[in-house]
C-alpha cells in the first residue's frame, strides 16, 4: 500500500487532468464536495471531471469549481458502455474512487490514469479495490463520511483548506425559489420529509406536531411558517402531515422542487429539520441549521457539517441497524418526541441569532 508521502511525489508535476468517481446518492456528492475544493485550490489549472448519476448531477451544475459532469444514467443500462467511452477518451491522469464499489471501481479503471485513487480493502465491497493502484489509510466505519473523503486530499498531499461546498444558486434559480416562497411568510421552517430508506422516516404525525408547536410563538422564539419539501414520491407523505396539522397554515412544495430549487430555497429558511437524507445534506452546506433525525443510520457517521449538535437519535438497542426497511414499525423513529426536536430547533435558532 502506498504511502501518502510516496503518492504525492508520484505526481508530481501537478496532474493536468483529474477525474473523481462518485455516481450515487445526494448526500454523499455534497460531503465530498470539499474535497473538490480542495483539489481545485492545490491544482487551480488541473481540468476536474466527475462522474455522477442524474439524481446527484444537479449539485453540480454551474459549480465554480468543477470543469466538468459525466453523467451515467443508470435507468438506461445499455448507455453504460457510451459513458465508459467518455471517461476514456477524457485522457485522464488521476482518478479518484470515493464510491467503492465495483461500478465505481470499473470507471477508475477505464479511465486509463496512471494514479488511481480508492479505498483501502477493509473498506470496499465488490472487490473495489482491485481497481486502484493507490489506496488511503483503512478508514473507521464510524468516521464522518466528509472526513473520510478529506482523507483522500491528505493521501495526495495537498494542503489542507477551510470546509467549504461551493453550492450556489443562479439568479434565475433564486428569482424561482423567491417565487415558489411568495406567499410564505418569514421566519420560514423547512420540513424535509423523505428519505431514500424508509426506515428513516419520521412519522406525519409527529411531524405535524412539531410544526404546531413552532405555529406558537415562544419566549425569545418567533412562530415559525412550515414549507414542506420532498420529492414526488413524498406526495402522499406530505398529505398526511397536512391533514394533522389542525388548520395551522403551511405551503407543501413536495414533488414541486429540485435539487437546485432547494440550494436556493435553504437560504430562505430559518432553520430545517427532517430524517437522514439528501436536502439534510444540502440544507446544512448552503448555511441553513438542521435539525437531523437518526434511528437505521448513525449521526456518528453521517450528520450535516456544522450541525452534529443538533442531531436527534432513538434511543433503542438495535440502532442504528442500516436496515432500509425496519421489521419493528421505525420503533427508533417513534422515539424521537416532537418535543425534544422542537426543543433542538429553538435551539438552532437561537445560536442562529446569536451568531447574527
Amino acid at each position: 500500500m502506498s504511502s501518502p508521502e510516496a503518492i504525492a511525489t508520484q505526481i508530481a508535476p501537478p496532474p493536468r487532468r483529474v477525474l473523481i468517481v462518485l455516481l450515487g446518492a445526494i448526500g454523499d456528492v455534497v460531503r465530498a464536495l470539499p474535497l473538490l475544493g480542495r483539489i481545485r485550490i492545490a491544482w487551480p489549472d488541473a481540468h476536474i471531471a466527475w462522474a455522477v448519476e442524474p439524481k446527484s448531477s444537479g449539485l453540480l451544475d454551474h459549480h465554480r469549481w468543477l470543469d466538468e459532469a459525466i453523467v451515467y444514467d443508470r435507468t438506461r443500462p445499455w448507455t453504460f458502455f457510451g459513458f465508459l467511452r467518455r471517461i476514456r477518451n477524457g485522457h485522464f491522469d488521476l482518478a479518484i474512487d470515493l464510491q467503492r464499489h465495483l461500478k465505481s471501481g470499473l470507471t477508475s479503471r477505464i479511465s486509463g490514469a496512471a494514479v488511481r485513487f480508492g479505498f483501502a480493502k477493509p473498506n470496499i465491497k465488490e472487490f473495489n479495490h482491485l481497481f486502484s493502484n493507490h489506496w488511503i489509510a483503512p478508514q473507521p466505519n464510524m468516521r464522518l463520511k466528509l472526513l473520510q473523503y478529506q482523507a483522500f486530499g491528505d493521501a495526495l498531499g495537498v494542503a489542507p483548506s477551510t470546509i467549504e461546498f461551493g453550492l450556489a444558486a443562479t439568479d434565475e434559480e433564486r428569482a424561482r425559489a423567491l417565487e415558489m416562497l411568495r406567499d410564505a411568510p418569514r421566519p420560514i421552517l423547512a420540513v424535509i420529509l423523505g428519505s431514500s430508506w424508509p426506515s428513516r422516516i419520521y412519522f406525519p404525525e409527529s411531524t405535524a406536531a412539531v410544526i404546531r408547536m413552532l405555529a406558537r410563538p415562544d419566549a425569545g422564539s418567533p412562530k415559525l411558517f412550515p414549507v414542506l419539501l420532498g420529492g414526488p414520491g413524498e406526495s402522499k407523505l406530505a398529505g398526511e402531515v397536512m391533514r394533522h396539522l389542525d388548520g395551522v397554515p403551511a405551503l407543501n412544495l413536495a414533488g414541486r422542487t429540485s435539487i437546485r430549487d432547494l440550494i436556493a430555497i435553504f437560504p430562505e429558511c430559518a432553520v430545517a429539520f427532517g430524517p437522514d437524507s439528501g436536502p439534510m445534506h444540502i440544507a446544512a452546506a448552503v448555511g441553513c441549521p438542521v435539525v437531523s433525525l437518526w434511528g437505521a443510520t448513525a449521526a456518528e457517521r453521517s450528520a450535516p457539517w456544522g450541525f452534529a449538535e443538533l442531531a436527534i437519535s432513538g434511543a433503542i438497542p438495535c440502532q442504528p441497524c442500516y436496515l432500509r426497511q425496519c421489521p419493528i414499525g421505525r420503533e427508533c423513529m417513534r422515539r424521537i418526541s416532537p418535543e425534544e426536536v422542537t426543543a433542538n430547533l429553538r435551539r438552532a435558532l437561537a445560536m442562529r441569532g446569536a451568531a447574527g
